[in-house]
């Protein structure tokens, strides 16, 4: 019988305890004998054995039993930095998981800077050394209505004076040069005023240096403007051929007669009567001079008529036609010389313009011009040798022959190559009137004939802006009218422009008088300064000088009298705007700061922030202060309440305020309140009941009633003509007379 199964396991009988073969005695005495052996080592332990254990764990530590939770596997915070060290347990991690442990680096794109800038087509060193010479510079603002063309305007200027390539861009859209902000490209409306200085041929092949100011035209965005013609010392007012005078147009019409600035009026758009009305030659010139006409009737209101009146003449050449989306632009005197050199004719190129404009009829069998029209009947002078041609042009461009439009560009002695027919219609078009009528040259030439150089518009400027007494002669006075470089430093601050960190700004002035250089230590005269209260003052570096080029800024060690330069490190103490004087001279008890800017728009419309994050608080006032230089009608302050509110001048306005608050300047979350706005009374007519009060004896009795002031007694008021703060003698002899 088996003993074991197939497992292995045991199946036989049951085994006896002393089976192994020892006996029950032995086994006892082997357990007496263990017995006997503890119990002597208990009582050796008994006898102090406890306390000696005790004293070898202590000296011998790696031997002692030590629980799991109580090991120590790094040295303690103490053990390493020694006595004091505070040690911070974090039982989770404080960081949100949307948030990454790197940040990666943020750059801020506050203007468009192009890579490859466009190089000009005068050297840099040229243009610098025009820059010192008032004689030769114009400085000219761009205003107008919403899409009138000022940006287009600019672009034309862009594309005579600088080497614009074309790769990579759509030649059917504008570039929009002059709109170097992201969101003035995205909205394609110009939201800050932007300098450009560039040297332009005239018509005699010299060129003149022009400092010009492309403004908005959103009525929002006036105070814009308004910084811009403080700089000025003209205006080139551009106007839809099709909309005429809008209401930003009388806006800037009035602003400039308050500063006696003179106006050269741009008639842009000339291809939508060709393109979009379809009119006839003869109707196009009843629509130019109607919308010449409201012009003048602006302008006679705002200057008053007489003849210093800057009236638009295109007889005299204060007005210019053009389409600067096709890139052309002519005088009616740059077009008769244009008649004269394509016909090889040899004639008075002034006394041929005044008969281009006008009730002037072209006599063929006399070859005269007359008031009266031919027997036969024909148009008006302008009509016949303007615009009859250009409609010729965009005819034969758009009808797609290119052997008739081949003909017609002959007729200027203008030729194309073969593949230039190719092009699209704009793209052709644009290459034609270019080569017929020229780009900006008119314009230039404009300008230069009816707008005053930069020392002859000193003296207009400084009895405009300038706070100090200018009936009293100082040398400050004296050198500021005379634009002298050698003269006292005064240096009229009227914008300011972010970095792109946005950590600090950068001051857009002009030289009055003197010579500032990069480096040298100067006085900035706040709004608030007076020689009699100094507290608004400040001294600070110039750590560098610009020329401001839009896209890009051309580095000067110098500017003299005349100049529109950028400057560094001057904006620590400017809110607005300011003036920058010598540290040190003889005259500081003379120096008087230049006024503030006065708006044509006031800041009616408020809003109430506040940050999402009640910690970022700092942040966003930080911002607000920056927003405060930014937009020179904006206006920041904290309520009784303290709540912090912005104030500006409609929708549009705080709509890019509030962006640039939260991208550029605070980078925090805000949050917006509903919009309020300001209402304020007036009197319309005169009140029909009365208002009295007696004296306690009853004898003596006052009667008030209520009525409008004057007419134009409230303009004479805001534009500063007459003063309470006169001597009453003078005040009651403005109000009679």
């Amino acid at each position: 019988m088996d003993m074991y199964d197939e497992f292995g396991n045991y199946v036989g009988p049951e085994l006896d305890d002393d089976s192994d073969g020892g006996s029950g005695e032995d086994q006892d005495e082997d357990d007496a004998w263990m017995d006997q052996a503890e119990r002597e080592a208990d009582a050796r332990n008994a006898e102090g054995a406890g306390a000696m254990d005790v004293e070898e764990e202590e000296d011998n530590p790696e031997t002692a039993i030590v629980l799991a939770e109580d090991k120590k596997y790094y040295p303690s915070a103490e053990e390493v930095y020694g006595e004091g060290t505070e040690t911070l347990v974090m039982d989770e991690d404080a960081q949100p998981l949307e948030e990454p442990i790197i940040a990666p680096l943020k750059t801020k794109r506050v203007e468009v800077r192009d890579a490859n800038a466009p190089v000009m087509r005068v050297s840099e060193e040229y243009v610098l050394g025009m820059l010192s010479n008032p004689n030769l510079t114009r400085n000219v603002a761009v205003c107008g209505h919403l899409h009138h063309g000022k940006t287009s305007f600019m672009d034309m200027v862009v594309e005579q004076t600088h080497l614009v390539s074309t790769e990579g861009r759509d030649p059917e859209r504008q570039m929009r040069y002059m709109d170097n902000r992201q969101d003035e490209q995205d909205r394609e409306v110009s939201i800050k005023a932007t300098p450009l200085t560039v040297a332009m041929p005239a018509s005699s092949g010299k060129h003149l240096l022009f400092n010009f100011m492309d403004t908005p035209g959103h009525v929002n965005f006036s105070d814009e403007v308004t910084a811009s013609l403080r700089l000025a010392d003209a205006v080139l007012l551009v106007v839809d051929a099709v909309e005429g005078v809008m209401c930003v147009t009388e806006r800037v019409i009035k602003h400039a007669a308050r500063d006696r600035l003179p106006i050269v009026v741009f008639v842009n758009k000339m291809d939508r009567l060709i393109l979009e009305l379809k009119l006839p030659p003869a109707d196009a010139f009843h629509k130019i001079r109607h919308v010449l006409e409201e012009v003048n009737a602006v302008i006679e209101a705002a200057y008053g008529g007489g003849e210093d009146c800057p009236f638009a003449d295109p007889a005299k050449g204060t007005v210019c036609f053009g389409s600067a989306l096709y890139g052309w632009s002519f005088t009616l005197e740059s077009f008769a010389r244009l008649y004269a050199e394509r016909r090889g004719v040899e004639m008075d190129a002034k006394r041929f313009a005044k008969k281009l404009w006008g009730d002037w009829y072209f006599h063929a069998d006399a070859r005269a011009f007359r008031k009266k029209p031919p027997p036969g009947g024909g148009d008006r002078s302008f009509a016949q040798f303007v615009l009859e041609p250009l409609y010729k042009v965009y005819a034969q461009a758009v009808g797609e022959h290119p052997a008739s439009f081949a003909a017609v560009l002959a007729e200027f002695n203008v030729k194309l190559k073969p593949k230039e027919y190719k092009l699209n219609v704009k793209p052709l078009v644009r290459l034609a009137c270019r080569k017929i009528f020229g780009d900006a040259a008119g314009v230039a030439e404009a300008l230069k004939a009816h707008c005053p150089t930069a020392r002859e518009g000193a003296s207009a400027k400084v009895a405009a802006a300038y706070s100090g007494p200018t009936g009293v002669e100082s040398r400050a006075v004296a050198s500021m009218r005379a634009c002298d470089p050698s003269g006292p430093l005064r240096v009229m601050v009227a914008k300011l422009y972010p970095k792109d960190d946005c950590s600090a700004f950068d001051a857009l002035a002009r030289v009055m008088s003197g010579t500032i250089r990069a480096g040298q230590t100067v006085r900035v005269l706040g709004e608030a300064y007076s020689p009699d209260d100094e507290e608004d003052c400040a001294v600070a570096t110039v750590s560098a000088l610009w020329v401001y080029q839009t896209r890009y800024r051309i580095p000067v060690t110098h500017a003299s009298a005349g100049a529109w330069v950028l400057l560094e490190g001057v904006d620590a103490s400017v809110s607005k705007t300011a003036t920058i004087v010598e540290e040190f001279s003889a005259d500081r008890e003379d120096a008087h700061a230049f006024r503030p800017l006065r708006f044509d728009n006031q800041s009616v419309v408020k809003i109430a922030t506040e940050p999402l994050n009640p910690s970022d608080l700092p942040k966003m006032v930080e911002g607000l202060r920056a927003i405060n230089k930014s937009y020179p009608a904006a206006v920041t302050k904290v309520e009784e309440s303290g709540e912090h509110t912005i104030l500006g001048t409609g929708e549009m306005f705080l709509d890019s305020v509030m962006k640039d608050l939260r991208e550029l300047y605070s980078e925090v979350e805000v949050k917006v309140a509903d919009p309020v706005v300001t209402f304020a009374e007036t009197v319309v007519e005169t009140s029909s009941l009365k208002c009295f009060a007696e004296t306690p004896n009853k004898k003596n009795k006052l009667t008030m009633i209520a009525e409008p002031l004057d007419k134009g007694l409230a303009r004479d008021i805001e534009n500063g003509a007459v003063d309470l703060a006169w001597p009453k003698k003078r005040l009651r002899g403005f109000f009679q007379n």
